[in-house]
């Protein structure tokens, strides 16, 4: 499929069917720790990239396919919100289905009343606040010119003012540079400010290409849990198991994935051990052919090697 993906899984999400409404990469940001790389153009207007009833049709066969879903995932290559008939899409699924929506944004344009809007039918929203200071958001987030941080925290306070649904606050804690005591006191004051529901702590377990980004420590993931706790409930979400075994095409699954986000070879070996059960090497096999296609190549981060899309390759997603 072209914009749709997965099911991929998490802690927070469980089986989460993905929906991908950008060409690679649309962003207003240029975030130090993103797995897709550099932005190399902003993409700050909004617009309807792909026909929304094409998008819309993607789903409702992917919901065909696949019965054992706990929610249904808006995601972007970048800007999620730069997509312009978002709203129409979260209400027409919400028609085809019961399955809650999510929708993952990096909440650079909520400042704007009509991004606010289209989220409102949304059953979770997932915005990022990386920072609790002008300086430090600049540093990570890397926005473009014309999207400054005063903007980004009041488009958040008065999202959080007008929507009833689920406010799920994400923080990427990054060693070295957000998880100091200071940095993570201003991260707390200004979620207070927000009154999200939850707040989910995101680590940078995966390969960012453009340049390496270590892990907190666990001194200062704690320390980072009890001063956030403060606030809100504070999740530290561990990765849940990929689950390919309702997968109509395998390889195409997995390209699908890994187009939008490296794999740790380990996690993609289980998944695809899981689809033959009984038969120990068949997964070695199954791995070295696909591997074989030459549409993936492996990087290590933090000791782990990863599947990432070989350098011009695509899974058939519009660019």
């Amino acid at each position: 499929m072209t914009y749709v993906f997965g099911p991929v899984s998490s802690r927070r999400l469980g089986q989460s069917l993905g929906v991908d409404l950008l060409p690679s990469k649309s962003c207003t940001w240029n975030c130090l720790y993103c797995q897709l790389g550099k932005t190399k153009k902003f993409v700050a207007k909004r617009q309807e990239f792909f026909p929304r009833e094409e998008i819309l049709e993607e789903i409702r066969q992917a919901l065909a396919l696949n019965t054992n879903l706990d929610w249904i995932t808006f995601v972007g290559s970048g800007e999620t919100m730069l997509y312009k008939g978002i709203g129409w899409l979260v209400v027409e699924v919400k028609k085809l289905t019961t399955i809650p929506v999510a929708v993952i944004t990096n909440g650079s344009l909520l400042y704007l009343p009509e991004v606010r809007k289209e989220l409102f039918q949304a059953d979770a929203v997932l915005p990022s606040l990386n920072a609790g200071s002008e300086a430090l958001h600049d540093q990570i987030c890397r926005p473009v010119s014309g999207l400054t941080f005063q903007q980004h925290v009041e488009g958040l306070v008065a999202f959080r003012r007008e929507y009833k649904g689920r406010l799920w606050v994400e923080v990427m804690l990054l060693g070295g540079i957000n998880d100091t005591d200071a940095a993570l006191n201003d991260l707390a004051n200004v979620l207070e400010e927000i009154h999200p529901d939850m707040v989910h702590l995101v680590l940078p377990t995966r390969p960012a290409p453009e340049q390496e980004i270590r892990l907190p420590s666990q001194e200062r993931l704690e320390q980072a849990i009890a001063m956030l706790s403060r606030v809100a409930v504070v999740i530290n979400p561990l990765k849940g198991n990929m689950d390919l075994r309702h997968a109509p095409d395998m390889l195409e699954a997995i390209t699908a994935i890994v187009s939008r986000h490296p794999v740790q070879r380990r996690e993609l070996h289980k998944a695809i051990a899981d689809c033959f059960s009984g038969e120990s090497d068949k997964a070695d096999e199954v791995m070295r052919g696909f591997f074989a296609t030459g549409r993936f190549t492996l990087v290590e981060h933090n000791g782990e090697p990863y599947w990432v899309m070989q350098q011009g390759e695509k899974s058939g997603f519009n660019s």
